[in-house]
Formats: C-alpha cells, sequence, structure tokens
C-alpha cells in the first residue's frame, strides 16, 4: 500500500473545499488518505425535504463525495475517477446537527475502484451505508490544471 504525502492530502483538501457544489451543501472534507476519506455535513433547514428532513439525495452526494475521495488517494497523479454505480442504503432520517461521512477502499483495480461508504449523526447512529464503483481513466479532470485554476502553482508530490 503506498503512503499518501500528508502535505499533498492537506493541499486536495484545500482545493477540493473551495468547490461551489461542496459550499452549498456545507459539505467539509476533514481527512484524506490511501483508501479512506472523512466528510462533515452541518445540516440546516435547506437541504430538507418536505417532510423536515435531511433530503435523499443530500446523503447520497455525501456517500459520492467521501467515497469519490477515498477512491481518489489510491490511483496515480496522472489520472481521474468518475462515478460508474452509487447504491445508497437511506436507514434512518436526520433533521439537525452534523453528519459524518466515511468513505473507505474495498478494491482498488487496474481501472475499476469499489468502496463503502458511511453517514453517521453526530451520536454515532448510521443513517446511510453505501458503495460506490468508480472508473479511472489516465489523464481525466487533472488535478493539477484545477490547482494552476485556484492558485496553487506546485502541489506536493501525491505519494511518499
Amino acid at each position: 500500500m503506498r503512503k499518501v504525502n500528508p502535505e499533498y492530502a492537506k493541499a486536495i483538501m484545500a482545493i477540493a473545499n473551495r468547490a461551489p457544489y461542496l459550499k452549498l451543501l456545507g459539505m467539509k472534507i476533514c481527512e484524506l488518505d490511501y483508501g479512506y476519506c472523512r466528510v462533515e455535513t452541518q445540516i440546516n433547514d435547506s437541504l430538507n425535504n418536505p417532510f423536515a428532513s435531511v433530503h435523499g439525495g443530500v446523503f447520497s452526494s455525501i456517500l459520492d463525495t467521501a467515497t469519490f475521495w477515498a477512491l481518489y488517494c489510491c490511483i496515480g497523479e496522472e489520472d481521474g475517477i468518475t462515478t460508474l454505480d452509487l447504491q445508497v442504503n437511506n436507514l434512518a432520517a436526520a433533521d439537525s446537527g452534523k453528519i459524518i461521512a466515511e468513505g473507505r477502499l474495498i478494491r482498488m483495480g487496474r481501472t475499476i475502484g469499489l468502496a463503502e461508504g458511511t453517514l453517521k449523526d453526530e451520536n454515532g447512529r448510521l443513517l446511510v451505508q453505501g458503495t460506490s464503483k468508480m472508473f479511472v481513466l489516465p489523464g481525466l479532470q487533472s488535478i493539477d490544471k484545477v490547482a494552476d485554476r485556484v492558485g496553487f502553482e506546485n502541489l506536493p508530490p501525491k505519494f511518499l
């Protein structure tokens, strides 16, 4: 298993946390490592469905984000990934507080990665469990181009 450079992880979190969509949903990537990502989201009324609980699409987006970045930390520096399949099992509702999502590598192949994700409330109650299958493509969504656009001139090496 390769070791992700902590300076690279810090830079990637800074870049990703600037993304408008993550900001819209109140998501913050808090931890990244090889095959692991933790995302925290503070729930507010704007994320609720008509029944005053978090919309299932929000749960799906948080799960997709956590599993994406867990797998991203397993691929080569010049590679990108895109979601092929996202399976979401909504197990309980939430209407306020903080959601903690974790994405974990199940298996990484040459072109397909599989991750599991969970979302829990701040008391540890399991809200969502799911899996994500992602396709690895060389040169897709180059992080260097994104880094340049947001003012990171040189990213540190991805792996130690």
